[in-house]
């Protein structure tokens, strides 16, 4: 007799319509599934890294070229890309995988940011993508699953069209209230961050964001809410695709970009917990340095002296570009525009450029001292031709304020495009809502397009079907390997705290070396500067709190590790991204709760950890701890030594042979 059905959410339905001869008819957290991949996306910055272990893999042949999505637009604008023989290097290696692979969604430099062009033209409801970039997760704002991996991952994804995944635990985000106008969705995800926080109840899960008020929300401010469930620690964000969904979706020029698969969750669906947030009378919102759940509303920081004002990077849409011009159109009106040349905003493609030059929004961003940038992540990585000076303090609509974010020494502050706008004439923190008063609602709608009503189309709601085993591959004939780490480690330790992000591992000014030996002498080289050495002398292991590695997908984080001589990671959690990076290098890492042991592993204690039996050992105490048992993947994955090695091996029956030798 077959197991009977058991309720899914929304994003257990997609994993399972895209699950390879799962063993029921349903999944739920804790699966361990193959699964098809619709989409593998990367940034020249990223193919960096991602070049090289394709390399290691004998450069093979991808297994859609029209499914993988490469965008130059991490390190680019136009003096870079001039001057900068770093930047020339790696928008050349793109270049030419482009050309050698004949990609057909290959964007250049300053033509989009990697996420805007791919989720308004390309991405469809109930699909699969995964990214070389933490802000995959945007894309879930029209039904997707998406999820950010390091470029091993997605490498790997591209050449096999497949990977593995263990289904997430998932927790539901429930809006409710009225909106009032002008309250965009970076304020919504700052709201849901200050209130529950980073790394904490999202961690490592599915984040579904359900409740009435969702249905009022545009697509745009969906796409900014799950852009974000990166910072809210989310493994991914997804809304329910709706009719607002498919009316975006339809107008796509292009239909073979057209359609797709409308799942929900089930009524009783297995939420670990649901968190209401109350949107009546938010008001706008602004995250201090340096954690973007240091949230604060904009009354509690009116007047905060400002240095520069950023308007652009993939969390900041169309949507907020319309409404922030309409802001300083209306500020112009009453105030005089102080002298500053340090007032940015970048559009997050070319289109979009042009639709503001031909509606006279970008004349009033000039008239408002505005410099116009060409599409790109501009300064909110920091390390272009753009960015913040040190001490600087910007008000930026970005996604993250981490320590030298924008620029070494920086003081970034996070609010929507709004009011960056209403703030930038007199470079102080100032509330839009006064302006947003003003603002013609239904100009504002016009110039987006949305003032003409659509007949609605028929939407219809599908259950998924999974894929069988035959119409994938064969079955794998090959076995595991049977290896993996086998002596003890022996070292001292480097403590770390919580929230230890890869920004500060690694910063972005060196993602362009994949060297580990140059990458491991500039590990933590703003934050811990002596790390290097310390490692060198036998603190070669590090042991952390909560939320280790959160942040960038970038695998340089653990190259940096490798590179710098650690042997051993342990903490009370980790960032998803960062754990599969972890795995895929081969570099240990133990996941242990014990209060007592925090106690005991203070900074140059000496440890044993026992890899094989999970197990670390305070030597001046003998006290030992277990940490908490490898999934069956993660542990046949240690036995292969690390991705590449797997892949070495086995081919295009990798996660056939794993999947099998872990028992799942």
């Amino acid at each position: 007799m077959s197991e009977p059905y058991r309720p899914m959410t929304l994003t257990g339905k997609i994993l399972y319509a895209h699950a390879i001869a799962p063993p029921k008819p349903y999944v739920s957290a804790g699966d361990q599934l193959r699964i098809k991949v619709d989409w593998t996306i990367a940034s020249e910055l990223a193919w960096n890294g991602m070049d090289r272990t394709y390399d290691a893999l004998g450069r093979p042949p991808i297994h859609d070229p029209q499914r993988f999505y490469l965008a130059i637009d991490h390190t680019v604008d136009p003096l870079t890309l001039k001057n900068d023989p770093r930047t020339q290097r790696l928008v050349q290696l793109s270049r030419d995988f482009a050309k050698e692979r004949q990609i057909k969604h290959f964007y250049d430099a300053n033509e989009t940011i990697l996420h805007t062009s791919f989720y308004r033209e390309l991405i469809r409801p109930g699909e699969i993508v995964l990214g070389a970039d933490s802000h995959t997760s945007s894309h879930g704002g029209v039904g997707a699953f998406a999820i950010g991996l390091g470029g091993a991952d997605i490498c790997v994804a591209m050449v096999l069209g497949e990977t593995w995944i263990e289904v997430p635990e998932a927790i539901a985000v429930v809006y409710q209230g009225d909106l009032p106008f002008g309250v965009a969705g970076k304020d919504v995800i700052l709201k849901t961050l200050g209130t529950l926080g980073r790394n904490t109840v999202a961690l490592e899960r599915s984040v579904e964001y359900v409740g009435e008020a969702t249905a009022a929300f545009s697509t745009d401010m969906r796409f900014t809410i799950c852009n974000m469930t990166a910072e809210f620690g989310g493994l991914n964000g997804i809304f329910t695709a709706d009719a607002q969904t498919q009316q975006m979706i339809e107008a796509r020029g292009d239909a073979d970009y057209r359609g797709g698969t409308y799942l929900r969750a089930d009524d009783d669906a297995p939420y670990v917990a649901r968190y209401q947030i109350d949107l009546d009378h938010l008001e706008p919102q602004v995250a201090k340095p340096f954690a973007p759940d240091n949230v604060f509303g904009v009354s509690d920081v009116l007047g905060t002296a400002l240095d520069g004002a950023f308007i652009g990077a993939c969390t900041t849409t169309e949507e907020e570009l319309v409404l922030a011009a309409l802001v300083l159109e209306q500020a112009l009106q009453s105030q005089t525009v102080s002298e500053n040349p340090r007032r940015l905003v970048v559009p997050g493609n070319r289109d979009i450029t042009e639709r503001l030059a031909e509606r006279g929004l970008l004349e009033i961003y000039q008239r408002a001292g505005f410099r116009i940038g060409p599409p790109g992540c501009s300064m909110c990585l920091g390390i272009a031709s753009d960015r913040a000076g040190e001490g600087e303090v910007w008000l930026s609509s970005q996604n993250r304020n981490f320590h030298n974010r924008m620029g070494k020494g920086s003081m970034a502050w996070l609010s929507s495009a709004a009011t960056v706008a209403a703030s930038a004439p007199s470079m102080s923190v100032s509330d839009p809502r006064p302006l947003l008063e003003k603002v013609d609602q239904v100009r504002y709608a016009r110039l987006l397009g949305r003032s003409e009503q659509a007949t609605p189309l028929e939407l219809r709601y599908s259950e998924p079907i999974p894929i069988a085993q035959s119409s994938i591959a064969q079955s794998a004939v090959s076995s595991a390997a049977s290896g993996g780490p086998t002596e003890a480690i022996r070292g001292r330790v480097q403590r770390f705290g919580d929230h230890v992000d890869t920004d500060a591992i690694i910063p972005g000014e060196f993602c362009h070396l994949t060297d580990h030996d140059a990458l491991g002498k500039v590990c933590f080289h703003h934050v811990r500067p002596e790390f290097f050495e310390r490692s060198q002398s036998g603190q070669t292991i590090v042991v952390a709190g909560e939320g280790w590695g959160s942040g960038s997908s970038r695998e340089q984080a653990v190259w940096a590790l490798k590179g710098a001589g650690i042997r051993a990671v342990i903490a009370k959690s980790f960032a998803f991204i960062h754990k599969r990076n972890l795995v895929n290098e081969a570099l240990p890492y133990l996941l242990i709760d014990d209060a007592k042991f925090y106690e005991l592993a203070a900074e140059g204690v000496e440890l044993i950890v026992d890899v094989a039996a999970n197990t670390v050992e305070v030597v001046a105490t003998k006290e030992r701890f277990s940490a908490a048992a490898s999934s069956p993947m993660v542990a046949a994955l240690a036995r292969e030594t690390g991705i590449v090695p797997a892949i070495r091996r086995h081919g295009k029956q990798t996660f056939s042979v794993l999947q099998g030798a872990s028992g799942g």
